[in-house]
Parts: structure tokens; C-alpha cells; sequence
């Protein structure tokens, strides 16, 4: 499969009287914008805003991130959800870089959202605080999920997704400041210097605990809480086939630009047929059960092996329950034979002296930490809140609450707030660009 992404970079957004793009600046008829949003009946209340680098925004509860992009021959970015089910990362793909569509709830939050600052101290705690983004602010009439702490945000995200496609159509007709390509040989298929390598697959597992349908990931529209561990090109996963989900706190969640963009895959890329042989992806899940947890494990280990994988990278969506099939899996390896390294975030509480996962085992030897969900943040007002700033402290937001009887409320009278890190939306970054280290003391 080759895939090519054309890039165009963006370094500024504005409002102006046509949907267009010329020498880096993106100009969006917000009305048009809107108009096209609101097509959707569910959609009943809906404002656009500008938020890039150095602004005084805070948003909250933000729901969803997509980069825009657009495929020159007509077929959907996201097939199998925003239009018809075709196969994806062959062909080409053009996308406005240094940019995203953020989706914000207007009024209602949940356990699933999170919070972006442009500027000041929290704006490097999210990658999307370094972007130029294009904010959706709206409601929706699923009345019956407005003060569930779990929300599907079924209308709202779609919305993201549809927008991202309608801005990126401007550039179709364009030619790209860059082209990207990524190409993999298939596997049994490869020159004798390459398969001399270490060979190394990539196992991912997003988020698919729901047994209720419309909160998992997606995969080509499938919820993922419907599939068993099976092989992926990762070309699918940088071309559109994942879909984010709403479920998991927020700061462990992978947006869909985190699947766009995905940073474990692009360096594992770079080095293949210099110092490793990139078999691909295994796409696996994360369970409630533990036979279902064990399963999966099995599962994975058997493709790896099957495929004559030498090393493996395991990475987890979320915490807490999916930490066992983390570590389950990561195990299955190992006993496989397999040499492997996790990466994930830990929950070590607000002091940092608690067990970093729900269970561990001295075959997981080799993992990169993305930091502690627990830790405590602590930040300024800022001169404008897109969305409704007390959803942090009244809807459930993870890392958020209405009062501690030591810290107060989440969100003060001044707007100033305090939360734990878990309420940083993407803010752990599993997928690769994670700026945090770890240092001992």
C-alpha cells in the first residue's frame, strides 16, 4: 500500500467572505460553515471561533480534535462513518498541517472531555494549545444524555468530523506545499538487506470497554468493543479507518488527529530498513472481563509470533481496568518471545507514591511512562472561556469536581482553576509526542 499525503501548512486562520486557502492562510465564511453544520437536525445551537498559539482562550469541555483533510478523488476522509465504506491508506490524502478542528460543548460536559489552554502555563500541557485551531462551540437536543457523566456526544462529533472534510475541500484543487509517502512492502515480500532487520510490530490498543454501542472507537465504523485482535496496515490508521470514541478520561484519550498524526507509527516508519523491519500494526482492544482480557493477549501474541516478530511496542488507551490488559498482553509477548516495550500513562496519585498501574509484573521491564493523571494542576483565569468553564466541576469531568473539602471547588469565582491532570484533553499523549520526562530526585 503506498499512501500519499499532501500537506498544506497553515499559519493562520481567519473569517473572510470565501472558504479558501492562499500562501499558508486559511479564510472560512463562518456563516457558510455554519449553515453546512446545522444540517444535521440534532444540531441546535452552533458558533465558530479562532483560537491559535499565544491567545487567552480556555475551553471547556472540549469533546473531539480531527485535522482536516480532504481526498482528491471524491472518496470520504473517514469511510464506513462520514461517507462510504472504501478501503483506506492507498491513494492520496491532503491535510492542513499546524492545524485542527476542535468540537466544544456548549453547555454539557462529562467524564470523557477535557480542557485546552492557548497560553500561559496550561497551554503546554495539550498539543492542541500549539495549533491553529477552528472551534465548534455547540448543543445539541439529546436531552437525554445531558447530565449523564458518560455521553456518547454522538451529533457533536460528527459534526467535528464533517467539518474538518468541508474546510479541507478548499485545498482539492491545489497543489500541496509537500508530499508524504508511506509505503510498506508486504510483509513476506521484502528485500533480503531489510528482512535481516529486527522485526517489530506495533500493537495498539484503543478504547472498546462499551458494551452499549456508541462510545468506543471506531474502526471503519465498526465499534471496536465488535473486534478481536487482528492486523492493520498503518497506513488505515494515518488514513482515516479510526475513528475517536467518547469514553475514557480525557487525558488518556486518543483524538482522531492523535490517529491522523500518529507519532509511534511515523518513527517506527523512519527507522524501518534502517534498523528494524516495520511489520505493521496489530490492532487490539481493551476488555472488562479477564477471560476477555486473557483472550486478547492470546490473541496478539499468536499474530506477533505468527508474523515473526523479534520486538513489539504496546500502547494503551486509558488506565486503571485497561492497565491489566496492558500488562496481560505486554506478558503474552515476552512469553512469547517477543522482546517488547509499553508505553502508557500511570496513576500514581496526587503525591506521586502510589502503584503506577492496577497490576504489574517483572516481565514488564521496559516502559515509557507519558506521567501521572494525578497530578495536580493549578491555573489562572484566562480572558475567554469557549464553552462553559463549570463543566469542569459539575458534569463529572475526570480530574475535576464540584468541591474537595481541602482544595475547594475545581473552578473558582475569579476563573481561576485546579484539577488533576487527567482533565487535560489528549493531554498524555501515548501516541508519541509526549513532551514530559522522567527525573529522579
Amino acid at each position: 500500500m503506498r499512501l500519499e499525503i499532501g500537506n498544506f501548512y497553515v499559519q493562520d486562520i481567519a473569517f473572510g467572505e470565501t472558504l479558501a486557502y492562499c500562501d499558508g492562510v486559511l479564510s472560512i465564511n463562518k456563516q457558510e460553515a455554519l449553515d453546512y453544520i446545522k444540517e444535521d437536525d440534532r444540531i441546535t445551537e452552533a458558533d465558530l471561533y479562532i483560537a491559535k498559539p499565544g491567545d487567552k482562550i480556555r475551553m471547556c469541555p472540549v469533546k473531539e480534535a480531527i485535522e482536516p483533510r480532504i481526498r482528491p478523488d471524491g472518496r470520504s476522509v473517514f469511510p464506513g462513518y462520514t461517507g462510504e465504506l472504501k478501503p483506506a491508506g492507498d491513494g492520496v490524502t491532503y491535510a492542513l498541517k499546524n492545524a485542527s478542528v476542535l468540537v466544544v460543548g456548549k453547555h454539557w460536559g462529562g467524564f470523557q472531555d477535557g480542557v485546552i489552554d492557548m497560553s500561559g502555563e496550561g497551554q503546554k500541557y495539550t498539543l492542541f494549545g500549539e495549533l491553529n485551531n477552528i472551534v465548534l462551540v455547540a448543543d445539541t437536543n439529546e436531552t437525554f444524555e445531558h447530565r449523564e457523566q458518560q455521553k456518547k456526544n454522538d451529533a457533536l462529533r460528527r459534526a467535528g468530523h464533517r467539518l474538518a472534510e468541508y474546510i479541507a475541500s478548499c485545498v482539492k484543487e491545489l497543489e500541496p506545499d509537500e508530499m508524504e509517502v508511506f509505503e510498506l512492502e508486504p510483509m513476506i515480500k521484502r528485500d533480503a538487506e531489510t528482512e535481516k532487520l529486527p522485526s517489530v510490530v506495533y500493537v495498539m490498543q484503543p478504547q472498546s470497554q462499551m458494551e452499549e454501542m456508541g462510545y468506543n472507537d471506531l474502526a471503519y465504523g465498526w465499534d471496536m468493543n465488535h473486534v478481536v485482535p487482528t492486523v492493520m496496515h498503518p497506513n488505515e490508521i494515518l488514513d482515516g479507518a479510526m475513528v475517536s470514541g467518547s469514553f475514557m478520561p480525557v487525558s488518556s484519550k486518543w483524538s482522531t488527529y492523535d490517529f491522523q498524526n500518529c507519532p509511534n507509527i511515523k518513527a517506527l516508519y523512519r527507522e524501518h530498513g534502517k534498523t528494524i523491519n516495520f511489520l505493521g500494526v496489530i490492532m487490539s482492544n481493551l476488555n472488562v472481563a479477564l477471560e476477555q482480557k486473557e483472550r486478547s493477549a492470546l490473541f496478539v501474541a499468536q499474530i506477533a509470533k505468527s508474523l515473526g516478530a523479534d520486538g513489539a511496542v504496546v500502547a494503551e488507551e486509558g488506565y486503571g481496568n485497561p492497565d491489566a490488559d496492558f500488562i496481560g498482553c505486554y506478558v503474552a509477548l515476552e512469553d512469547a518471545g517477543i522482546k517488547t516495550v509499553g508505553i502508557t500513562n500511570e496513576c500514581t496519585g496526587r503525591d506521586g507514591q502510589s502503584q503506577p498501574l492496577v497490576t504489574l509484573d517483572e516481565k514488564c521491564d521496559a516502559i515509557v511512562s507519558c506521567g501521572n493523571v494525578s497530578e495536580l494542576i493549578e491555573l489562572p483565569p484566562m480572558e475567554t472561556v469557549l464553552g462553559e468553564l463549570e463543566a469542569l466541576g459539575r458534569d463529572g469531568l475526570s480530574g475535576g469536581w464540584a468541591n474537595d473539602e481541602i482544595l475547594g471547588p475545581s473552578v473558582r469565582p475569579d476563573g481561576s482553576i485546579i484539577m488533576e491532570n487527567n482533565s487535560m484533553f489528549c493531554g498524555d499523549r501515548v501516541c508519541g509526542w509526549s513532551p514530559k520526562t522522567m527525573k529522579e530526585f
